[in-house]
């Protein structure tokens, strides 16, 4: 039998930053026990990436939890408001953008714990970063930080002395680094999907936060991006 410390839930989104992460989980000696949450998010696409990154990584098991946070909103990914476009790294960075989901990470989290403690899994990963998301209150170290305070105190693990770890190995690299680390290790790069907005047929838009992150950051690393944008996008 496994030990506790040899399991980890992956917060598995299908985007880039966590495949890395699930990578790293392996590289740690982990095995995978996967776990991706479909919110009623805009680009939806992202859940059956994360099933095919879940296969090329050969996951013990990979889980799919459907909630609805298009009935709370507060959104741009969760309500039908515009997803910002063609912003600079400055107007990034001028505060917490309009993609903020209220509160996700704590529902991801408590989610991911209470499927560790049925797995009884010692960690959990989470491709969290405040370089490129610093306009994103839960993805500080503090916050993760106390949430692993959280999960000892409020779990069967934790109070009898088992306490679930919350990793995240992302968290101060760059998105050149984050993607240079998951080339070293084999990361699924090309199946991952990281654009808030995409075409009808899944490709990346090129323009909204996020993909213009990941397009520096690939630029920055001197690779080319292996997934498809559309016509239009904004290459820079």
């Amino acid at each position: 039998m496994p030990s506790i410390s040899s399991k980890a839930v992956v917060l598995a989104s299908g985007g880039l930053d966590s495949t890395v992460a699930a990578t790293v989980a392996t590289r740690d000696g982990c095995r995978l026990f996967l776990l991706t949450i479909a919110y009623g998010q805009r680009h939806h696409v992202e859940v059956e990436r994360a099933r095919q990154v879940a296969r090329a990584l050969e996951a013990d098991d990979h889980r799919v939890i459907e909630i609805d946070l298009r009935a709370i909103g507060g959104s741009a990914l969760t309500t039908d408001q515009p997803v910002p476009k063609d912003r600079s790294e400055a107007e990034r960075r001028g505060g917490i953008p309009s993609t903020y989901v209220p509160a996700r990470n704590t529902i991801f989290l408590s989610l991911a714990l209470a499927y560790a403690e049925t797995v009884e899994a010692g960690a959990i990963y989470i491709g969290a970063n405040v370089l490129d998301y610093s306009g994103y209150p839960d993805c500080r170290s503090e916050y993760l930080q106390a949430f692993e305070r959280v999960a000892r105190l409020g779990t069967k693990m934790g109070v009898e002395g088992r306490g679930i770890e919350i990793r995240a190995p992302l968290l101060t690299l760059s998105k050149a680094e984050i993607i240079r680390l998951g080339v070293s290790l084999k990361a699924p790069l090309h199946l991952t999907h990281s654009c808030y907005d995409p075409t009808v047929g899944g490709e990346a838009c090129g323009r909204c936060d996020s993909c213009r992150i990941r397009l520096e950051g690939f630029k920055t690393a001197g690779l080319t991006d292996p997934v498809a944008y559309a016509k239009d996008a904004v290459r820079t």
